[in-house]
């Protein structure tokens, strides 16, 4: 596991970006839809695509902020990528049965905001304390 202990800085950024394409895909998507009804065909418009996304920003962000959490030993890290993450799963899990559509697009929001600002903290102490790239 020695590849990891460098790692910190790039997963954070390949995380920060996940978070935004997350962000943009669940404000760009119901604009595309109105505009190209076909695109709800395509993958991008389809349930397995949030599902890869979350198979994707789980992992990724649990390894990236608990490295940051116990190198730096700065809790908002763990917290903002806690809270981010309990809400992207609350909003994949039960999504629009009880939030509906425009509370699971908040909620979606909501954590794909927490993780990237956790990871945008993880990363910034960590460029101050030098941390190797």
């Amino acid at each position: 596991m020695k590849f990891l202990t460098n790692a910190g800085p790039v997963l954070d950024r390949v995380a920060i970006s996940t978070s935004a394409v997350c962000a943009i895909h669940c404000l760009c998507l119901p604009l595309l839809l109105s505009v190209l009804p076909a695109m709800g065909a395509t993958f991008f418009g389809q349930e397995l695509f949030h599902v890869m996304l979350l198979w994707l920003v789980i992992p990724l962000s649990v390894v990236a902020l608990g490295m940051g959490c116990r190198k730096h030993k700065n809790w908002l890290v763990g917290l903002f990528g806690f809270l981010g993450l309990v809400l992207l799963v609350m909003a994949a899990a039960f999504g629009h049965d009880f939030l509906g559509e425009t509370g699971e697009r908040f909620t979606t929001l909501a954590g794909a905001l927490f993780i990237g600002v956790g990871h945008f903290r993880n990363y910034s102490l960590c460029r101050r304390a030098e941390c190797d790239e």
